[in-house]
């Protein structure tokens, strides 16, 4: 998939995950590079509201009981514990420098991906949105499920290589991976099958190629 420019008027960001639960220092389920690339998503954020492009944040959540859980608990201590991604508490609040402004929606899910059981579809389809920009947390579950869904529904799909991140990855019998190889190895995939992989700043020229007016009020705001 290539993208040459990004029409705002169709298309909108989606930020996967930046949750308190996942990106404070800390927390059951910290992943210390997600807070790392909150600059730099920040910055995408601005450019984007500036441009026009609509925003829309996904929230990973089961509730208390479990009943929404299927088989996370398996996969996932803190979830089976209750002590991460508890619908109501403040762990799944979208992190505070990220918080979404006034008008933009967070989408409530239990799986990794933002359209799974979700009115996420709907949503992007009465916006006329064909195109999706995807930011956030983890590289390779929440953000890569959301992208190929999106991919499978036949938007077209940016992913930000340096406003999404991961965690290591323990050896569980093949080896351990650290997070910047993990990173690394899910944008050399989804570059090759689902996306156009690029920079923020890559993403800021594409839009700004569409529109000289849009240009020169993004270019005021961000430097």
């Amino acid at each position: 998939m290539h993208i040459d420019a990004i029409d705002p008027k169709k298309t909108a960001m989606i930020v996967v995950d930046m949750q308190n639960d996942f990106v404070a220092s800390g927390a059951a389920m910290e992943t210390p590079a997600a807070r790392y690339i909150v600059p730099q998503l920040a910055k995408a954020l601005r450019i984007c509201r500036e441009a026009g492009i609509k925003i829309i944040y996904t929230a990973h959540v089961h509730r208390s009981d479990g009943c929404d859980m299927g088989l996370f608990d398996d996969m996932h201590p803190p979830i089976a514990n209750r002590e991460a991604l508890v619908d109501g508490t403040p762990g799944v609040e979208i992190y505070p420098e990220l918080a979404p402004a006034a008008g933009e929606h967070v989408i409530k899910k239990h799986r990794y991906s933002g359209f799974f059981g979700t009115d996420l579809d709907i949503i992007l389809r009465e916006w006329g949105i064909d195109t999706v920009i995807i930011s956030g947390t983890t590289t390779e579950n929440c953000c890569q499920a959301t992208a190929r869904d999106a991919m499978f529904r036949n938007y077209q799909v940016v992913f930000l290589s340096d406003a999404t991140a991961t965690y290591d990855y323990p050896d569980r019998g093949f080896g351990a991976m650290p997070a910047a190889d993990v990173h690394h190895a899910m944008l050399v995939i989804l570059a090759a099958s689902t996306d156009h992989v690029m920079s923020v700043q890559d993403m800021r020229k594409r839009i700004l190629s569409r529109d000289n007016s849009v240009a020169a009020g993004v270019k005021r705001q961000i430097d």
